[in-house]
């Protein structure tokens, strides 16, 4: 709260210079403030240089502070510094390292033979492994969870056979008929007593009332906050979300995917219409990793350290098909893993690029990695909503297609509502599903957490989904899209530029 009162402070200090500096302190004074407040901005603006940020992130907080000094100065301290996050996030990374290491030790020791794989798909599991820090799995068992009504269907059978514990946490949690509904089981699982951990992002779950929290506790539910503020609106926390959706069921059950949990997620929202989702059911092995990313969440939240044995021995399944690896990212990790891991993908395709996602605001190591693979001749396609439940990203998003265009990829439409599901799938033989947009939020910002698909089953039923969606939507013709009104593309224009903030 200190600091929320010194951006206030600062921010009247510099609007009442800006606009009344020359009629108080007369055109001396007005002169010495104005050249103060240039300052100011210049020797931010050398900080953020310095910082060697990504270019255009650079370019961008520099063009908001020219453009809009006093704004400008209130944003950057709000959205903008990197101290919040090395002083946070170095303690985090170094328990997070802990923690990978505790899977490696307590983890499978047999032999997991690559010889099925191409070398190609070697190398990305190799690539995987060194900057994830997590293991692949071949004793994990997957089963794509199409929508809402299948996800949540198999979210409350596994929940109401819990035994030992329930472990969930999500970006997005609201009190209505679904969200109520779980509550219920939690509750219920508790009062049983099942041990209850439920964790939730203090932005993306703004709307979650006291009581219902309350009411969890009172059963015995322990509940911890992610970026818990006095006031959100004045905390540079808000720049950091925990955007990540997993569930954890006795060790050896885990949930992970796209889907948070509110009615509009069962297409039930007038608004958004039928909801087009993907989430995720996982079976053995790799649980161990989905666990600890949960427990270290939940140490760096609440300070309760329970990496025990007994939270980390699933079952190892037999016969399984392929190779499973669950990649956690976010700002507590310097290597940008999930964008590079989607950058080797597609550099190393040899037909097909498939991308899903609501949200494209590529980086230009993506956006060059798409363009090269369309002018390869790859078959390169890119499906987006129709509709958009945030405009500023979707009109920033709109701003890259003419460029993919140009290179042969096709860009499809989704029309039968809102496109929700974070897919990239390579060759129909490797593919991602998980929280992460193609976008630079996900790629630097949030918290996320993926799993990696290597000639699995569950690869097949999300090439058909994808097949399935296409039937669903409308592909872009070049000639129609450079049509369109000035108006319009001033605006994607402008959206691009502020892109990098987003």
């Amino acid at each position: 709260m200190r600091r929320g009162l010194q951006i206030i402070l600062i921010a009247a200090v510099l609007f009442a210079f800006y606009y009344f500096g020359f009629g108080v302190f007369g055109h001396f004074g007005g002169t010495l403030i104005s050249i103060f407040q240039t300052l100011t901005v210049i020797t931010i603006g050398f900080a953020i240089f310095m910082e060697n940020r990504n270019p255009s992130s650079t370019v961008a907080w520099i063009l908001v502070l020219a453009l809009l000094p006093v704004v400008g100065l209130v944003i950057y301290f709000l959205l903008g510094q990197n101290y919040f996050k090395r002083r946070k996030y170095d303690k985090k990374a170094e328990q997070d390292r802990k923690g990978y290491e505790m899977i490696d030790h307590i983890g499978s020791k047999q032999p997991r033979d690559l010889s099925q794989f191409t070398p190609g798909q070697q190398r990305l599991l190799q690539l995987s492994q060194r900057i994830a820090r997590t293991p692949f799995s071949m004793a994990t068992r997957t089963r794509v969870l199409t929508n809402g009504e299948e996800t949540f269907s198999s979210l409350l059978r596994e929940l109401k056979l819990a035994e030992h514990h329930i472990h969930m946490e999500y970006y997005i949690y609201r009190a209505d008929d679904i969200g109520r509904e779980i509550q219920k089981t939690l509750i219920q699982k508790a009062r049983a007593g099942v041990e209850v951990r439920f964790m939730f992002d203090a932005v993306g779950s703004i709307g979650l009332p006291k009581s219902f929290i309350k009411e969890l506790e009172n059963a015995g539910v322990k509940v911890g906050i992610y970026g818990q503020v006095r006031f959100l609106a004045l905390s540079s926390r808000v720049n950091y979300r925990n955007h990540r959706k997993i569930v954890v069921i006795d060790g050896n059950t885990g949930f992970i995917g796209g889907l948070n949990v509110g009615d509009e997620y069962l297409s039930r929202s007038k608004t958004y219409g039928f909801w087009r989702d993907t989430h995720m059911l996982v079976k053995g092995e790799a649980v161990r990793s989905l666990q600890v990313i949960f427990l270290q969440d939940w140490q760096y939240v609440t300070g309760e350290k329970i990496m025990d044995i007994e939270y980390l021995s699933p079952e190892l399944e037999q016969g399984c098909s392929g190779a499973i690896q669950i990649i956690p990212s976010g700002p507590d990790n310097e290597s940008s893993t999930l964008k590079n891991i989607f950058f080797s993908m597609i550099t190393t395709a040899k037909k097909s690029v498939w991308l899903a996602t609501p949200y494209f605001i590529p980086d230009e190591d993506i956006l060059t990695a798409l363009r090269v693979a369309g002018l390869s001749g790859l078959d390169v396609r890119i499906l987006f909503p129709a509709k958009p439940d945030k405009w500023l990203p979707f009109l920033a998003s709109h701003s890259y297609f003419p460029a993919l265009l140009e290179a042969g990829v096709k860009i499809y439409e989704y029309e039968k509502g809102f496109l929700h599901s974070k897919l990239l799938i390579v060759d129909g033989e490797v593919a991602t599903v998980g929280t992460a947009n193609m976008d630079m939020r996900s790629f630097h910002l949030n918290f996320e957490v993926n799993a990696l698909l290597v000639q699995s089953d569950s690869v097949a039923k999300v090439v058909k989904d994808f097949e399935r969606d296409l039937i669903s939507a409308t592909l872009i013709d070049i000639e129609a899209f450079e049509k369109k009104r000035m108006i319009v593309r001033f605006m994607e224009s402008a959206a691009r530029l502020f892109s990098p903030l987003l």
